[in-house]
């Protein structure tokens, strides 16, 4: 049996109505900033939970301008997570600042008790990463990002409907950042993002930046880019928009089954289900002995299981300039050698599911 990882096929099989509606937008010729963006942008808001949500063209761009737009330059220093994917450092960077990383902790996001010891004079912003679906300690962080007068930016790309203490991804911070990337657990038909705030000032400053800078056609009030989110794709985006909720249901029902019969397996551990975080399961991640041999075997059966990420950030050719060291991080470094990535998307059958769990249970068996 084969049990694929990417749903997309799935996801968009039955859209007719979608492609009706696509067709209807295209004889509008509306295709900028048109009226199909602003109202996916205010559904996302609302379904959030902020006052104001700006469409732009990635996650990637969503934590740059929400950097930018708290005036972070070059030589500043932004702390984030060690074990991110690199649209976050690349975001930082983009702007010449100094990307400062704290390890994780099991839940796969930032150790918050580990934050406040790399604060310095230099650092003017902190960026928690929701990674894999799971939430930050926000309530810690937030008191230490006051203590020090620090903006923080949530990186929710990967946490969409995720939630902490019954407040959601994208709320807790003076930004969140979301990616609507085909993979991810609401998409569009690109890339795609979405900035969340509750601050009109820096609302307004995000609808100058992701166009130019322009106030107007013919006015350029501050130096900005060309990110916005394409109307097109706000229609695709309206179009399944509706479906988050039952999206994440789903993706927490299949994790939890797959929890209830991997607990069964000596070698398998699972990470912290805390009660107070609601986790949506973009990545569903355990950890396993004998790590590569059995993604080796998953991959041979046809289960397309993945890694993320083998090999961390502050590791990687591209941030040498930054002068870490093999074990500066050393959860980060324990995660690369035992996490495996399973699919668990809404659309898997439960067929697929008990395959894939027979199929890990027969690899530790046969060993």
């Amino acid at each position: 049996m084969k049990v694929r990882y990417s749903y997309l096929r799935q996801q968009f099989s039955n859209c007719d109505d979608l492609w009706s509606s696509l067709k209807k937008f295209v004889k509008t010729g509306d295709f900028t900033l048109g009226k199909k963006l602003e109202k996916f942008e205010n559904s996302f808001s609302k379904l959030i939970g902020t006052k104001y949500a700006v469409g732009v063209n990635s996650g990637t761009d969503a934590i740059k301008l929400s950097l930018k737009a708290l005036n972070i330059k070059s030589g500043d220093e932004v702390i984030t997570a060690a074990n991110t994917f690199v649209a976050t450092v690349g975001a930082i960077t983009e702007l010449g600042a100094i990307p400062v990383f704290v390890d994780c902790d099991d839940t796969f996001c930032m150790n918050v008790d580990l934050l406040e010891k790399k604060i310095t004079k230099k650092t003017k912003a902190i960026v928690p990463v929701h990674f894999t679906g799971y939430m930050t300690r926000m309530d810690k962080l937030l008191k230490i990002s006051k203590k020090y007068n620090l903006p923080v930016i949530e990186d929710a790309c990967q946490s969409i409907l995720g939630s902490y203490k019954k407040k959601n991804a994208g709320t807790w911070g003076v930004t969140g950042a979301f990616s609507l990337h085909p993979l991810k657990n609401i998409n569009v038909w690109s890339d795609g993002g979405i900035i969340t705030t509750n601050s009109k000032k820096v609302y307004d400053k995000l609808i100058l930046l992701r166009n130019h800078g322009l106030s107007d056609r013919d006015t350029i009030k501050i130096h900005g880019y060309n990110s916005r989110l394409d109307t097109f794709q706000a229609v695709v985006g309206s179009w399944l928009l509706p479906k988050a909720k039952s999206i994440a249901k789903k993706r927490i029902s299949n994790a939890a089954y797959m929890d209830k019969y991997f607990r069964k397996i000596k070698q398998i551990t699972i990470p912290p289900r805390l009660k107070k975080m609601k986790i949506v399961y973009h990545l569903y991640i355990i950890f396993a002995e004998k790590r590569d041999q059995l993604l080796k075997y998953c991959l041979n059966k046809g289960i397309e299981a993945k890694v993320h990420y083998p090999k961390p950030l502050y590791l990687q050719e591209a941030y040498k300039k930054l002068k870490y060291k093999k074990g500066d991080f050393p959860i980060t470094d324990i995660h690369t050698k035992k996490i495996i990535t399973f699919p668990c998307d809404q659309h898997l059958s439960k067929r697929e599911i008990n395959f894939v769990i027979k199929t890990v249970k027969d690899f530790y068996e046969k060993k």
